[in-house]
């Protein structure tokens, strides 16, 4: 004796019940990825721009400079710069 016609049928509907469960958790995992990456790719701009801002205070400081300081703070910001760009690349 077999499964009758409305007994596969409620069995059907269940399954598809549970793919569509499935898939509405789906979407909702895939939601919230993405607004953790949103959320990840804010804070990495915001440190990059308090980064620019501290670059912009050290080469306005750069220019009250004379000599040696000069130089060394010259060589210092270059490799700063260097850093900054760096991550900025890796944020893209």
């Amino acid at each position: 004796m077999g499964i009758g016609n409305l007994a596969k049928q409620v069995i059907h509907d269940r399954l598809e019940l549970q793919i569509k469960t499935a898939g509405a958790k789906l979407e909702t995992l895939k939601a919230q990825a993405e607004v953790a990456k949103a959320n990840v790719e804010i804070k990495a701009l915001t440190r990059l721009l308090t980064k620019q801002l501290a670059l912009q205070r050290e080469l306005n400081g750069l220019r009250k400079l004379g000599g040696d300081k000069w130089e060394h703070a010259k060589a210092d910001l270059e490799a700063r710069i260097a850093d900054f760009e760096k991550l900025a690349k890796d944020v893209e």
